[in-house]
C-alpha cells in the first residue's frame, strides 16, 4: 500500500492566473486524488484553494514577489532587471541588503518549520522558489529548511534564473549558485522539459526528473450558460472575429509579432477590416518593463489593430467585480476565441498552448525551443511559424500562414477534425493522468528520504510541543 503524506506547497503566490499558479492547482489536485494531505505556503494567495482549507494554509507577506525588499534587493543586485536600472549603490549597500535576506531568510524559515511542526508535514514542494529570483526571502527560506533543518524538499522548478537577460550579470552569482537550486544529493528535483533536465544536469550537475505540464482535458472549456454572455459583457458582435492572446502580457511573449499577424491578416483580408478584434487576456507580467503596454498598443494602432486589455475582468475564478460585472476565467475567453496567438520567443513550456487546444481553438503557435523539443512531435495540429526573425528583430510570417488562419476559422469541417484530432494527441501526451503517474513516480522514488525527514520532524516535534 502506498504511503499516504502530507505535503506542504511553498511558493511567492498561489491561486492566480500565471502558469505557476495554474500547474500548482493541477499538482494539489492530484496529490489530493492520490490520498495526500495538502498544505499551502504563500506570501499572497490570489483567490481561494478549493482543495485546501484555510486551516492547511499560511500567509507569509515577506515571500511576495511585489514585496519592499524584494523590488528593493532586485533593483540593487540586477542591473538588467529593467531599463535604465544600472543606478550608483552607497558603499556597502549591497552587503547590507545580503545580510538582511538571510536574517529574512531565517525568520520565514523558522515560521514555516513551526507551521510543519504543528501540523505535522512530511515534505516540501518548492514551486519555482529556488529557480528564479524573485522570491529571495522563499528561496532563502526553502534553503535553511533543506540544508540546515534537513527537511525534505522537492523542488518544482519552472525556469532558471540564468536563461533570463534581466538577471544577468547580478552582484549576488555566488549566493544564486548556492542556493538556486541546491545541489544536495538528499534533495529532489523535478523539472518540466526535457531542455530544462538537460541545463540542469549541464550547470548543476544534477538529474531531475521531468513531469511536463499538463491539462485537465477530461473537463475541457465549453460553452455553457455563464460564458454566453462573454461577447455581450464585454461588447463583441456575434460575427465579430475574436482572435485571444490568452497569456499575460511579458516581452518574451513576442505579442508585438502576434499584432503584426492579426495586422498582416486584415489587410490580406480586407473585409474583415471592423469585425477582427485583438484580446490580450492577462494581465500585465512581473517580468515587464513599463514601456512594453504603451508599445504594444502604438504599434496595434499602427497596424489598423482593435486592441484590448481584458485583465481586470479575467480571473482565476468566476465570480463579479466590485462594480457587479461578470468576472471570466482564461478557459471562459478560450471558449469564446476564433483564433489564438501564441508566438514567444522563449516559454518554460507552454500552459496557455494546452489551454487552447483543450478549448478546441486552433492555434498560431511560434516553433520555440521547447515546443520542438517536447511537443511538436506529440501530434499537434495548428499553424506552425518557424522561429525566424528578420534584421528588426520581427517573427517572419509568411503569406501562406495567414490563408491557414483563414481557413481555419472559416472551413468549419477542417476547423473541426483538426482541433478534435489535436485535442486527443495532447490528451495522450499532456493529460491528467499522465501528470498523475508522473507524481506517484516522484512520491516513489523519494519515498525514503520523505520517511527519514518524517522521522526526524516527529523528533523535534516533541521539543515543539513542550
Amino acid at each position: 500500500m502506498a504511503e499516504i503524506y502530507r505535503i506542504a506547497v511553498v511558493c511567492g503566490k498561489l491561486g492566480d492566473v500565471d502558469g505557476v499558479s495554474l500547474e500548482v492547482d493541477k499538482w494539489i489536485e492530484v496529490f489530493t486524488s492520490l490520498g495526500h494531505q495538502v498544505y499551502a505556503v504563500a506570501g499572497h494567495f490570489a483567490a481561494d484553494l478549493p482543495l485546501v482549507p484555510s486551516e492547511r494554509r499560511l500567509t507569509l507577506p515577506s515571500l511576495r514577489f511585489d514585496s519592499d525588499f524584494q523590488k528593493n534587493i532586485e533593483s540593487a543586485m540586477f542591473p538588467y532587471i529593467a531599463p535604465g536600472n544600472r543606478k550608483t549603490r552607497a558603499p556597502g549597500e549591497r552587503e547590507g541588503l545580503l545580510r538582511e535576506l538571510e536574517i529574512r531568510g531565517d525568520e520565514a524559515a523558522e515560521q514555516i518549520h513551526n507551521f510543519i511542526l504543528e501540523k505535522g508535514i512530511d515534505v516540501i514542494v518548492a514551486e519555482n522558489t529556488n529557480a528564479m529570483p524573485m522570491t529571495l526571502t522563499a528561496a532563502s527560506a526553502v534553503y535553511k529548511l533543506a540544508e540546515e533543518y534537513k527537511m525534505a524538499v522537492i523542488f518544482h522548478h519552472h525556469d532558471f534564473w540564468w536563461e533570463r537577460s534581466r538577471f544577468s550579470g547580478s552582484y549576488m552569482e555566488p549566493l544564486l549558485n548556492q542556493i538556486m537550486p541546491p545541489d544536495d544529493p538528499s534533495l529532489e528535483h523535478v523539472v518540466i522539459s526535457s531542455y530544462a533536465a538537460h541545463n540542469l544536469r549541464t550547470i548543476k550537475r544534477i538529474n531531475p526528473l521531468i513531469v511536463p505540464n499538463c491539462e485537465d482535458f477530461r473537463n475541457p472549456p465549453v460553452a455553457d450558460g455563464y460564458n454566453r454572455h462573454f461577447r455581450e459583457d464585454l461588447g463583441y458582435a456575434e460575427d465579430d472575429i475574436l482572435f485571444v492572446q490568452p497569456t499575460r502580457i511579458v516581452p518574451r511573449k513576442r505579442i508585438e509579432d502576434s499584432v503584426r499577424l492579426v495586422g498582416r491578416f486584415i489587410r490580406r483580408y480586407p473585409d474583415m477590416e471592423g469585425r477582427v478584434k485583438f484580446i490580450i487576456s492577462l494581465y500585465q507580467g512581473d517580468e515587464l518593463n513599463g514601456d512594453y503596454i504603451k508599445d504594444i498598443q502604438t504599434l496595434a494602432e499602427g497596424e489598423g489593430v482593435c486592441l484590448d486589455l481584458i485583465a481586470h475582468r479575467v480571473a482565476s475564478v468566476r465570480g463579479e467585480d466590485a462594480q457587479g460585472r461578470r468576472l471570466y476565467t482564461n478557459r471562459d475567453v478560450l471558449v469564446n476565441a476564433d483564433f489564438v496567438t501564441y508566438l514567444p520567443i522563449w516559454e518554460g513550456f507552454g500552459n496557455a498552448l494546452l489551454e487552447a487546444v483543450a478549448a478546441r481553438v486552433p492555434v498560431a503557435v511560434a516553433t520555440y525551443l521547447v515546443y520542438k523539443t517536447d511537443i511538436m512531435n506529440r501530434g499537434f495540429q495548428g499553424v506552425e511559424i518557424r522561429d525566424e526573425y528578420d534584421r528588426e528583430g520581427n517573427l517572419i510570417i509568411p503569406d501562406a500562414v495567414l490563408e491557414e488562419i483563414h481557413r481555419y476559422i472559416f472551413d468549419r469541417p477542417f476547423r473541426k477534425d483538426a482541433v478534435d484530432r489535436s485535442f486527443l494527441a495532447m490528451k495522450a501526451a499532456f493529460g491528467m493522468s499522465v501528470l498523475k503517474q508522473k507524481l506517484e513516480l516522484l512520491l516513489e522514488e523519494y519515498g525514503d528520504e520523505i520517511l527519514a525527514s518524517r522521522r526526524r520532524l516527529e523528533k523535534q516535534r516533541v521539543v515543539f510541543s513542550v
